[in-house]
């Protein structure tokens, strides 16, 4: 994930700079603001969401801790396989279709080729209308954003984990899931395998939205017996006081406009007030290649504001993470996918 776009930063660093001037004039330390404003936190326990919801904040931040555990896990790396082989046995065990979408890239730096797989998980195959629930998978290889050590390691709880373990704690209650739809859990191989970072908005650096952008390509390209009717990312949704505003492309695109709504409708109703009815920034991120190459109406659900002093640096760990962040997320689509139309 990039993150905002060229509009969306400068608008944003007129705002800091008034912030930190404010904050220097007030003598109050600007870091102690990141608390949300009551009105958008909910109150909801892990149990009352179990209880209500069926969604197990717990077990899903467990996962987070186990993929935590294994390491790094960029492209190409030993702890990307090693990822792929849990989740994957994490999966068949729940009765889904696990395959892979292989594909290769050139490394920015070496030019040698990098195997790459987008790990794609089907529920309910023989339906033909079906809904994408997707994230990535792999992590930064560096946390280039540290201001310590800038080519440290970078364990990526919130910025790749995540989504996977929102995924992983939902697939418990899709073989049962009535619908019309099947779904599909996608999880995209380098969405930022980037070394070098760009020094402007003219050079964007090493590409990103990789496995995003093939498996959009491969949708069009080569047509499944199968049709998306919506696409959902998830993207640094565990992160510790979460707030969801809507994602601006997600926003502005008409084809998505309805199911951003109806997201955020089902969260009104159930209470989940950190899924907040105001666009804040308008994010590059895997949808972007999905709406754009694969036509697939997509929606992006994440936090950056609010993590952003730990994004992309060696304090995205499990410790800045919230079992109640997953809790609640997980909730909100549990609920959508049974409603979806």
């Amino acid at each position: 994930m990039r993150g905002l776009s060229g509009q969306t930063l400068f608008l944003g660093a007129v705002v800091t700079a008034a912030l930190l001037v404010a904050g220097y004039l007030l003598f109050v330390p600007l870091e102690h603001s990141a608390a949300p404003p009551s009105e958008t936190v909910s109150k909801f326990t892990l149990d009352e969401i179990l209880e209500r919801g069926g969604f197990d904040g717990r077990e899903a931040f467990e996962y987070l801790k186990q993929l935590c555990a294994i390491g790094p896990r960029p492209s190409g790396s030993a702890g990307m396989v090693a990822q792929q082989k849990l989740i994957t046995d994490h999966f068949k065990r729940l009765g889904a279709q696990v395959s892979f979408q292989e594909f290769r890239e050139r490394h920015p730096q070496d030019g040698s080729l990098v195997p790459m797989a987008n790990m794609i998980v089907q529920w309910h195959p023989e339906r033909t209308e079906r809904i994408l629930l997707c994230t990535h998978y792999d992590t930064r290889p560096v946390p280039d954003e540290d201001q310590q050590n800038p080519k440290g390691v970078f364990i990526g709880a919130n910025d790749g984990a995540s989504g996977v373990a929102v995924l992983m704690e939902l697939g418990k209650g899709m073989p049962k899931l009535e619908n019309k739809y099947g779904v599909d859990f996608v999880l995209f191989d380098a969405e930022e395998f980037v070394f070098r970072k760009g020094t402007s908005w003219a050079d964007r650096g090493d590409p990103m939205f990789l496995g995003a952008k093939h498996f959009a390509e491969e949708y069009i390209t080569q047509p499944p017996p199968y049709k998306y009717r919506w696409g959902v990312l998830l993207d640094m949704v565990g992160g510790e006081n979460i707030q969801l505003h809507k994602e601006g492309n997600s926003v502005a695109w008409r084809d998505t406009r309805p199911l951003v709504d109806n997201i955020w409708g089902v969260a009104y109703k159930l209470g989940v007030r950190e899924f907040i009815p105001r666009v804040k920034d308008d994010i590059e991120d895997d949808h972007l290649r999905l709406h754009d190459i694969g036509k697939i109406p997509t929606c992006d659900i994440i936090d950056f504001s609010g993590y952003r002093r730990y994004w992309h640096t060696q304090q995205d760990t499990p410790a800045h993470c919230s079992p109640l962040a997953l809790a609640k997320v997980g909730w909100v689509m549990l609920e959508w996918l049974k409603q979806a139309k």
